[in-house]
């Protein structure tokens, strides 16, 4: 079984935004401009984008991919 992969990719900075946001951020291991991690694509993980979808950018690949 290929399990899907997302890369997060942060494209804006976090500053000014409320505490709630950069929590996100920092759960996702994120904080610095134009860092990037793989987490699994998970509801866990969807929502979290979604919280900050105007900070981060999203691709999904195939999880051999990586």
């Amino acid at each position: 079984m290929v399990s899907k992969k997302l890369k997060i990719t942060q494209k804006r900075s976090y500053i000014g935004r409320p505490t709630a946001q950069r929590k996100v951020l920092k759960g996702m291991g994120l904080g610095k401009m134009n860092k990037s991690v793989y987490l699994d694509d998970t509801p866990e993980i969807r929502g979290m984008v979604a919280k900050v979808i105007h900070l981060v950018s999203v691709e999904e690949l195939e999880g051999d991919k990586i």
